[in-house]
């Protein structure tokens, strides 16, 4: 077994997986112009990715034990590819809704397949190379959102940004094709069924399960639409969302010493506290200070999904693959139906702002620069920065959560933690 070729394999499957997040938040604007779709379409079309995800990484953990990693990574390959294919020749709003939905799914097969994967691979440091492994997700959006504004700047279409994704497509399916790979941490820790099913229904895992809707919410509901909600408050509104990601990207990359000092709960409330004032910041500061707003939001949401699997990974280590699967399943599912709710909660905010009696279609079709595109554009200016501050409850409720898990994990005695 090639354990650092493994991990590298699976970080480039992860960076298809976060490249698939950072050009569609880069091309929802024009997506939207060009083929004639509403926010509430966009919203959908969105959220289709985030529930593909959770119904293939829920099945994935299930199954994962059963038919082997390599055969779940085979099938995300193929996922990843047709998906990719069929958005270059989308066609309208059924045929992103499709292609949407196969790449959501090859993102749940190498989360469902690559979490387990890493905790394997370093028993010993799981918190830590998770975050070293889910850098790769806002690296990806990085580099994603940076190639949307180069090749905006360079006139070439979103087709040509989707096809660059079948680069390391190709290459990380070639790469697992030619590896070998070990069982999962609790098939060779001896754990059986009955005690990873035990792991996942205790209380501790159920309270884990829930925060990571919120964290989820937090961290990519916001990230997906940053571009579109603050188009108008700043020119360079995709920028924003590359630096959040590069802040994440940095701080996953120094994550040792951050988990070491503070353990995996004190990371979560520290990254609740930051991502509650960075949220506020973004939903309020305008100008240049705008920028500020999303280096502390990035701060905030560096360490969110890595933390909260890496914990459960050492924490409740019965509950194997499944109880980290699970995790990811509960932040995307949450992700996809709040992405749908806030799409039509978003047009509601728009036709409030709008001239009364008014019909959002007409707006949507009208010619550029002309008056109803103006009056449109001035209502996506007040009503971007009202989803925002809807959002800011959840990270503040996390704040509590995560201060009362602080606490329960400093009383707990040692003894129990070990029975877990």
């Amino acid at each position: 077994m090639q354990k650092n070729k493994l991990f590298r394999a699976s970080c480039l499957a992860l960076l298809v997986t976060s490249l698939s997040f950072g050009i569609r938040a880069g091309m929802m604007n024009q997506l939207g112009i060009d083929f004639h779709l509403s926010a509430t379409q966009l919203g959908t079309i969105t959220a289709t990715a985030f529930w593909g995800f959770p119904l293939a990484i829920v099945i994935g953990g299930f199954i994962v034990d059963i038919i082997g990693m390599k055969r779940l990574l085979v099938m995300a390959f193929i996922f990843h590819f047709f998906g990719i294919v069929f958005t270059i020749f989308a066609q309208g709003y059924w045929t992103l809704f499709f292609s949407t939905l196969l790449i959501g799914i090859a993102n749940g097969l190498v989360e469902a397949t690559c979490n387990p994967l890493v905790a394997t691979l370093y028993p010993d440091n799981k918190t830590t190379r998770l975050n070293h492994f889910h850098l790769w997700f806002p690296g990806g959006i990085v580099i994603g959102t940076l190639l949307v504004a180069l090749f905006v700047q360079i006139g070439l279409g979103w087709k040509v940004q989707v096809a660059m994704m079948l680069i390391p497509t190709l290459i990380y399916g070639y790469m697992f094709s030619k590896l070998d790979f070990p069982v999962t941490e609790r098939v060779s820790s001896g754990y059986s069924n009955k005690d990873m099913y035990k792991a996942v229904l205790s209380p501790l895992f159920i309270f884990m399960f829930i925060c990571m809707f919120g964290t989820a919410i937090t961290e990519l509901f916001t990230g997906q639409w940053i571009g579109l909600l603050l188009k108008n408050v700043t020119d360079n509104a995709i920028l924003l969302l590359t630096l959040t990601t590069g802040i994440m990207v940095i701080g996953r990359g120094f994550a040792e010493p951050v988990v070491h000092r503070l353990a995996p709960q004190g990371v979560l409330l520290l990254s609740a506290i930051f991502a509650a004032a960075g949220l506020y910041m973004l939903s309020t500061f305008t100008g240049n200070s705008i920028f500020f707003a999303a280096i502390i939001f990035g701060i905030g949401v560096c360490y969110f999904w890595p933390t909260m699997i890496g914990f459960v990974a050492e924490n409740i280590p019965k509950s194997g693959a499944l109880g980290l699967n699970l995790m990811g399943g509960a932040g995307m599912f949450a992700v996809s139906v709040y992405t749908i709710f806030m799409g039509s909660f978003y047009d509601r905010l728009i036709v409030k702002h709008l001239p009364s009696g008014k019909d959002l279609d007409m707006y949507l079709k009208a010619p550029e620069n002309s008056a109803s595109a103006q009056a449109l554009a001035h209502a996506k200016n007040l009503a971007g920065p009202e989803i925002l501050q809807a959002t800011l409850i959840i990270p503040v409720v996390l704040i509590l959560a995560f201060g009362g898990l602080a606490f329960y994990m400093r009383s707990r005695p040692i003894a129990v933690q070990e029975s877990l």
